[in-house]
């Protein structure tokens, strides 16, 4: 009697990627606030200063996400989802487009070519950050996510938001649902002190065109150090 031969499929190899200053030149969430004042949907002075104001304590570390998300969040709840649904094909097309790398387009299809499983995962929200991810091409996206009621966004956040330790959560959270992929030798690019605790986790971190900070541990720690400029 002949013996039983057990096939193991291999599973996915995961590549993991911030998106904001990492896949591309520019933070998408401060640009859609920009746009938004650019065509008048939002008050310019009021706006523009809190939307700086929350960037630069996004760049320093210190971060009220829950704060920040109740200002960033109002103008969906505010306007129609056809509103806003069109607001953002054109800020795809006027803005967004200019901010997609050559090189990190490049960096992500040597990882589609060595058959990873390419995974953003960001601190934007996904009404934002969806299209983004789909221009780019990635297999799939963990962002913040929008309360949602009669087809309406309320302007409220749901579930855990994919930021700092809460991008540990939700990753987890994925990986439970995709049983095929590993962690494993997953790789993780990111530029910012914001993504230290994920960057801790993985097995190959990579700080691309990193801040002051990430620059300083990378070097610390021995993690590579690259540039998609």
């Amino acid at each position: 009697m002949r013996g039983t031969v057990l096939v193991t499929e291999a599973l996915l190899q995961l590549a993991i990627f911030d998106l904001d200053n990492t896949l591309i030149g520019g933070d998408s969430d401060h640009c859609w606030g920009e746009y938004l004042i650019s065509i008048g949907a939002v008050d310019e002075s009021a706006y523009r200063e809190a939307n700086d104001r929350y960037l630069a304590a996004y760049q320093a570390g210190t971060l009220d996400i829950n704060e920040y998300l109740e200002f960033s969040l109002k103008p969906l709840a505010d306007n129609s989802r056809a509103q806003v649904e069109q607001w953002r094909r054109d800020f795809m097309r006027d803005v967004v487009e200019k901010m997609v790398l050559t090189k990190a387009e490049l960096l992500l299809n040597k990882h589609r070519e060595a058959g990873d499983y390419l995974l953003i995962i960001t601190a934007t929200n996904r009404f934002v950050t969806a299209p983004i991810a789909e221009r780019l091409g990635v297999d799939d996206l963990i962002a913040i996510e929008l309360e949602e009621r009669d087809g309406h966004y309320t302007g409220q956040l749901a579930g855990v938001p994919s930021f700092r330790e809460g991008k540990i959560t939700r990753l987890e959270q994925w990986l439970e649902q995709h049983p095929e992929i590993t962690r494993d030798g997953a790789w993780f690019y990111s530029d910012s002190r914001n993504d230290l605790p994920l960057l801790e986790r993985v097995d190959r971190p990579v700080a691309v065109d990193p801040d002051d900070v990430l620059a300083a541990e990378a070097r610390s720690r021995g993690w590579p150090i690259i540039s998609l400029r």
